[in-house]
C-alpha cells in the first residue's frame, strides 16, 4: 500500500469526524455564526411566548420584531444579536429579559468546490465551516484526487482595485491528514472557490517487479518510486537507472541517477536489463 492510499485512509476518517461535527454542531461554533440575507432566524424570549417568531432576513439584512420594529441583522454574529436584543428589550420593555437567537436555515454564504471530488458544485455554508467538512459535503475526494487543494478568495475592495484582488491559499492534504496540521484546516468563507487538484503521477518501467503508474508526492525520490513498484527484478541494473523527464515542451533523458535522486511529476523512470 502506497503512502497515498494510507493518507485516503486518515482523510477519510477525518471526514467522518467533520460529518459528526456538522450534524451535531456545537454551541460555540453557532452563537459565532454570521447572520446574512436569507437565513431564517428563531428568536426565543424565554417567558413571554407572544414575542417568539421565526423570521426570514430580508434582501436589505432586515427583520421586524415586536415591540422594536425594524432591526438591521445582517453582519452580526448570533451572539452579538442575541445580546442586541436583549439589551434593546431590557431598556423599558421586560424586566431582564432572557433571548436566545438560532439560526434554523442558513441561506446567505454559499461557496464552490471542483476539481477531484465526488460531488463537485455550489454549497451552502452552515455556520463555520472548515475545509474537510466542506470536502465532506462534497461527498467526499475521489479516488484520483491530487495532493494539493486550492482555495481562491477575493480579498476586501481596496484602492488600488475597486473589484478587491484573488488570494489563492494552497493546502497540502498530506500535511493536513499524515502530521496532523490543522492549519492547514482553514475556515472556508463566503464565496470562496475551492479546487481538489487531479492525482500527479510518475511511471516505472524495465526491470522492476510491477511496471506502471504510481501517484507523485512531494518529496519522492528515486527509491522511494522503486519501491512503490515493488523494489528491482534480479537481472536489473541499478547504476543504469536512467530518467525520462520533459522540461519546456522538450524531451531529455537524466543518466547516472542515484538513489536519492528527486523525481518529478510525469518523469518516467527506466530500469534497464543488466548486461551479466
Amino acid at each position: 500500500m502506497t503512502i497515498y492510499r494510507r493518507s485516503i485512509r486518515t482523510l477519510l476518517r477525518l471526514i467522518l469526524v467533520a460529518v459528526l461535527m456538522q450534524v451535531f454542531p456545537p454551541a460555540a461554533r453557532s452563537n459565532q455564526y454570521t447572520v446574512g440575507t436569507g437565513d431564517t432566524l428563531h428568536i426565543n424570549v424565554f417567558g413571554h411566548p407572544d414575542l417568539n417568531q421565526t423570521i426570514e432576513v430580508d434582501a436589505e439584512g432586515m427583520i421586524v420584531f415586536p415591540l422594536l420594529g425594524q432591526l438591521e441583522v445582517a453582519g452580526r454574529s448570533v451572539a452579538d444579536l442575541s445580546r442586541a436584543l436583549t439589551d434593546k428589550l431590557g431598556a423599558g420593555y421586560i424586566i431582564n429579559p432572557q433571548v436566545t437567537v438560532v439560526v434554523e436555515d442558513y441561506r446567505s454564504r454559499k461557496a464552490s468546490i471542483l476539481g477531484k471530488v465526488n460531488k463537485p458544485g455550489l454549497y451552502e455554508l452552515k455556520g463555520r465551516t472548515t475545509l474537510l467538512e466542506m470536502i465532506s459535503t462534497a461527498g467526499g475526494l475521489a479516488l484520483d484526487a491530487g495532493q494539493f487543494a486550492y482555495v481562491t478568495r477575493q480579498e476586501p475592495d481596496n484602492e488600488a482595485s475597486v473589484e478587491g484582488r484573488q488570494e489563492v491559499i494552497r493546502i497540502d492534504l498530506k500535511k493536513l491528514v499524515e502530521a496532523g496540521e490543522t492549519t492547514q484546516n482553514i475556515l472556508i468563507q463566503d464565496g470562496d472557490s475551492v479546487f481538489i487538484s487531479n492525482m500527479e503521477k510518475i511511471y516505472v518501467t524495465g526491470e522492476v517487479k510491477s511496471n506502471g503508474a504510481y501517484p507523485y508526492e512531494e518529496g519522492l525520490t528515486v527509491i522511494m518510486a522503486l519501491t512503490n513498484a515493488g523494489g528491482l527484478t534480479n537481472t536489473a541494473s541499478a547504476s543504469r537507472i536512467r530518467i525520462i523527464r520533459k522540461a519546456n515542451g522538450e524531451e531529455q533523458v537524466i543518466h547516472r541517477v542515484k538513489m536519492d535522486d528527486p523525481v518529478l511529476p510525469e518523469d518516467v523512470i527506466v530500469v534497464p536489463e543488466s548486461f551479466f
